[in-house]
């Protein structure tokens, strides 16, 4: 059951995603007095279908993508993928105003963004679990030997701007510094003593060809998961379920910021602050030299997803977390249409494979979440649909307003070209995604599971 309900949670919010994108096509059509030859979800062979009022009702075997065959959207009736499908029949129909076929190119979108603030309502109400880094821009660890460290910033020291963008969460300053112009960039930098200074310091480019700050990684809670028998942390008395608040007088602002100041201390004893129960308990505890690992080891593992907070929730309003989405998703597309920007956010963008796996990992963290991201895809879907290129809505939406100033339909022929063109470049764009998305994701754990 472990990977079943994600799976079944994944084919049932992406085909319900699709389904309000052309839930509203049809519904916006038919109250226009179009007919609607097919409503499909899904793609392929059909598994199950029916003819009801006029429409065939279809199920494909392809679980993702769907359509809805309107025929009387000619001459740019392929744009909404009726290629000869059975429901469709070749007869005279009575023209469509081209104001009309606007506004049934819209409502796709609109379908898509009333999903995405239903979603929303539910997250607000019910609470969304966040991380640290989802809450604040606050450094939680800095590597000894980075550039980060001879800059002078600390763990505690809080991001507040970059190449003078306001940053607010730790999410922020990864996304402004992955799509920044430039390789070098500025901070500004509020220090745990309260002054503001800049900070100058040059982007790396990770594995997956992400640009990151190096050295420096945002707050983590140190929740205790287990103790390992026989070291330190177990003598002492720490007990899964603490969360290590400090380590002497070092306020803890991440796991591996602790790590780092057990290696500092050696074996001497040290003061360690823990909550338990909502009491702070002073525990002094030694650490031991491993000689496996070659490092100081105080014998605690430690509870990763309770990274993520399921008590104090977060409630963003419906409109503050569809105005959030589509400000990322705007910012996406001004970088990649900026050719400062635009190699940068390439290497950003995830296909397919990565939204999978990134909607799978939020599900199986919190159903709630992955609403949330579910949101973010229906956002995601309508704006890029909006795009003025053939064979998205927004493509349509172009068309019908040259056909409504120049009272004439562009010519059928240059509409079907460049369809199939677009067309062939998408699927293009598809693959190679989901290619790139394969050998950043995929072929890495199966290298690790494999010995390669």
């Amino acid at each position: 059951m472990t990977f079943v309900f994600p799976i079944l949670a994944i084919v049932f919010l992406f085909g319900l995603s699709i389904f309000v994108h052309e839930l509203g096509h049809f519904l916006a059509a038919r109250a226009l007095g179009m007919v609607a030859d097919v409503f499909s979800i899904g793609m392929g062979p059909a598994l199950w279908k029916r003819k009801a009022g006029g429409t065939v009702w279809k199920i494909g075997a392809i679980p993702f993508g769907g359509y809805v065959a309107l025929p009387q959207m000619a001459p740019n009736s392929i744009l909404e993928g009726d290629g000869g499908d059975a429901g469709s029949e070749a007869r005279d129909l009575p023209a469509i105003a081209p104001w009309r076929k606007i506004v049934v190119a819209l409502a796709g979108a609109a379908g898509n963004f009333v999903f995405a603030f239903l979603l929303a309502a539910v997250v607000w109400v019910a609470g969304k679990p966040s991380s640290l880094q989802e809450l604040n821009a606050v450094i939680g660890y800095v590597a000894e030997d980075s550039s980060a460290a001879a800059a002078g910033l600390a763990p505690g020291d809080e991001v507040i701007a970059l190449n003078q963008r306001p940053i607010a969460t730790w999410l922020d300053l990864s996304e402004a510094a992955a799509l920044a112009p430039n390789d070098e960039v500025t901070l500004r930098v509020r220090t745990v003593g309260g002054d503001e200074r800049d900070i100058v310091l040059e982007l790396v480019a990770t594995d997956y060809g992400l640009r990151v700050l190096p050295g420096l990684a945002g707050q983590d809670p140190c929740h205790v998961a287990a103790l390992m028998p026989g070291l330190g942390a177990e003598q002492a008395g720490i007990q899964p379920g603490d969360q290590i608040l400090r380590y002497g007088d070092q306020e803890i602002h991440s796991r591996a910021h602790l790590s780092q100041l057990v290696e500092g201390a050696g074996t001497e004893p040290v003061e360690v602050t823990v909550r338990r129960g909502g009491r702070e308990l002073v525990i002094p505890v030694a650490a031991r030299y491993d000689e496996d690992s070659q490092r100081y080891l105080l014998g605690i593992q430690f509870n990763i997803l309770s990274d993520l907070d399921f008590t104090t929730r977060s409630h963003p309003t419906p409109w503050a977390q569809v105005k959030s989405h589509a400000g990322s998703i705007f910012r996406v597309l001004r970088a990649l249409a900026t050719p400062s920007t635009s190699g940068a956010a390439a290497g950003a963008v995830g296909g397919p494979i990565f939204i999978l796996m990134m909607l799978w990992l939020m599900i199986k963290s919190s159903f709630i979440l992955g609403l949330w991201f579910t949101g973010l895809l229906n956002v995601n879907l309508a704006i890029i649909n909006l795009l003025p290129v053939p064979i998205l809505d927004g493509g349509h939406v172009v068309m019908n307003l040259y056909e409504w100033i120049a009272r004439r339909p562009p010519p059928a022929r240059v509409l079907n070209f460049l369809a199939h063109a677009f067309a062939v470049l998408f699927i293009a764009l598809f693959l190679a995604l989901t290619f790139r998305d394969s050998v950043r994701h995929l072929l890495p754990p199966l290298r690790h599971w494999f010995g390669g």
